[in-house]
């Protein structure tokens, strides 16, 4: 996928955390799980095969992402501060934050990423990415969003469509429900 990235103007980075058991874990991907695996592909022109067995796992916040994704035609590129799957010792079915060690690791990966793809913008999406964006680069860059987790789906739903004209979600496509949404859907 980078490579394929590289041959693009690309819009922005959207920068999480680190990977989630039920998503990245899975995938190897930020912000995506089995059932977003082929659209992050597709995005860049390339054919992702899934690399697990066993029936497509959705997660949530990969659901929401996804479902703004499917409508910005921008190219933006999807990375974690810690490109990772933390994980409590012997326990891969758990999430865990990163260590100090662990994201500055992390941060090395970004800005190499950032040096490399040269997005026009960098979207740090929850607080810890935010923190680490800001560290590495000048404040203005950097483009604070709510992680839709944790009650944050309608305002990450709002930022995100003031920053993409072509992404108004639609109502009731989301696997997990969508409260939330529908009081934005209002606005």
């Amino acid at each position: 996928m980078l490579e394929a990235a590289c041959e693009y103007d690309t819009d922005s980075i959207w920068i999480g955390r680190d990977l989630g058991y039920r998503g990245g874990r899975r995938t190897g991907l930020a912000f995506t799980d089995d059932v977003h695996l082929d659209a992050h592909g597709a995005r860049w022109g390339i054919s992702a095969a899934r690399p697990t067995k066993g029936g497509m796992v959705a997660e949530r916040t990969a659901a929401i992402v996804w479902e703004l994704l499917s409508r910005v035609k921008d190219p933006v590129f999807l990375w974690n501060v810690f490109p990772l799957h933390p994980h409590e010792p012997d326990s891969p079915f758990t999430n865990r934050p990163h260590t100090p060690l662990e994201r500055k690791a992390g941060e090395e990966f970004l800005s190499q990423l950032i040096s490399l793809l040269r997005p026009r913008r960098l979207i740090a999406i929850g607080n810890d990415a935010v923190l680490t964006a800001n560290r590495l680069f000048d404040h203005d860059e950097v483009i604070k969003v709510r992680h839709p987790s944790y009650g944050g789906q309608t305002q990450f739903l709002a930022q995100i469509a003031d920053l993409y004209d072509t992404c108004e979600p639609r109502q009731g496509v989301l696997p997990f429900g969508d409260s939330g949404l529908q009081e934005y859907i209002k606005r």
